[in-house]
């Protein structure tokens, strides 16, 4: 992999961050991402650099239920220091019974819970970032998750958003209330549900978090798509790490540049196509022995083709057939008609990455926004609202 020297940067001062007995001393997370974040892509980014690399969000439902799809996402390669793991979940109980198979199974060392999905099969069940509207069940929520991943000293913390639009923020209150039951960090993307993946990130309101939650680390999510953003964010923060998303798909050297710059180094990971190509089929084998099947896994690695490719000079005829390949001998032969020696793009290969969407009024239960308690019928639906699926 090629990397260049850039203007040399001062170190920034940034401890290890703590989480319960856990030290992670890059405190850079791989946000949990639904069809992205498995074994596969998470080996690949702890290769280039450190920090905590989060599995795919998983139901607590689910997970209960043991089916075989939400195993899997739990499961963690051997060599994995910290085996993190992320539930969505509406229904305290089932939540609370998930966190507690985790614990006593020693299948975690790290559990997130989401409150910050706004897809709408989530949303629309009063799930994700739907979900903090409602402080009393936010709270019970929290509360017995804590409770029993404390039990095995399992750190648990909570990623959210910053509310359900711009008339319904919860995120002060929502950390106020994660800090008081005994949460180990909160981290905030600094958009609404609202928003969905459009528009800017609002960093100031990562900055307002960070100054009501003194006590606990913060972490900042949302529009870093490089090192330098990584360092801006903590500059203009002051959190105490950062959870990348998006920035990272097609990119899973970013930690490399992060760990670089976290640390004052002066350089930077700059592919040519051919180191490119050598990325993606290395991504393709290991996802087939994730997934033990071929043909599933050369599905899979199809959504990574145009982010591992942005920017690069690539026909479009053979960008369609890479996405298109249906074994490693076909992924292979069509990388092999890439014109190897092309340099690195620059800022064309960098920036926002993956579907941004529009902003929409988000899929809400009836009646959600009336109150900020649930009501008798909510109450009485809640726990048949699990998603019974895995993923987001």
């Amino acid at each position: 992999m090629t990397v260049v020297a850039t203007p040399p940067a001062p170190k920034l001062e940034l401890p290890p961050l703590k989480l319960g007995p856990l030290t992670v001393d890059t405190p850079v997370i791989l946000a949990p991402m639904a069809g992205i974040t498995n074994s596969a892509f998470r080996r690949l980014c702890r290769e280039y650099g450190g920090g905590m690399y989060v599995a795919e969000m998983v139901t607590s439902r689910a997970l209960v239920e043991r089916t075989p799809e939400s195993l899997r996402i739990i499961s963690h390669d051997d060599d994995e220091k910290v085996r993190s793991v992320q539930l969505y979940g509406v229904d305290p109980v089932t939540v609370g019974a998930a966190v507690r198979m985790l614990v006593e199974e020693d299948r975690a060392d790290h559990i997130d819970l989401n409150f910050g999905c706004p897809v709408p099969k989530v949303t629309r069940r009063g799930g994700g970032s739907a979900l903090p509207w409602k402080t009393d069940l936010f709270t019970s929520i929290v509360q017995t998750a804590v409770r029993e991943a404390g039990k095995g000293n399992v750190p648990l913390t909570i990623k959210m958003r910053k509310g359900i639009d711009d008339d319904h923020l919860t995120y002060l209150e929502a950390g106020r209330i994660a800090r008081d039951s005994g949460v180990a960090a909160v981290a905030l993307h600094g958009r609404t549900a609202a928003q969905f993946y459009s528009g800017q990130a609002d960093w100031s309101a990562i900055a307002r978090l960070r100054e009501a939650l003194p006590d606990i680390p913060v972490l900042g999510n949302g529009d870093i798509w490089s090192a330098e953003d990584a360092v801006r964010m903590v500059r203009e923060t002051g959190v105490d790490g950062v959870v990348i998303g998006r920035g990272c798909q097609g990119r899973p050297w970013l930690f490399g540049d992060l760990q670089a710059a976290f640390e004052g180094k002066d350089i930077r990971h700059t592919p040519n196509l051919g180191q490119v190509a050598q990325g993606v089929y290395r991504h393709a084998e290991l996802m087939v022995e994730t997934f033990g099947d071929e043909g599933k896994a050369l599905r899979e690695i199809r959504k990574h083709i145009a982010w591992y490719f942005k920017g690069y000079v690539v026909g479009g005829e053979l960008r369609t057939r890479m996405a298109l390949v249906n074994s490693l001998e076909e992924l292979r032969a069509a990388l092999a008609e890439l014109d190897a020696e092309s340099p690195y793009p620059g800022g064309d290969a960098e920036g926002p990455r993956g579907r941004a969407g529009s902003p929409k009024k988000p899929a809400l239960p009836k009646d959600w926004l009336e109150s900020r308690a649930l009501n008798a019928y909510q109450s009485r639906d809640i726990s048949a609202a699990e998603l019974d699926v895995s993923g987001g």
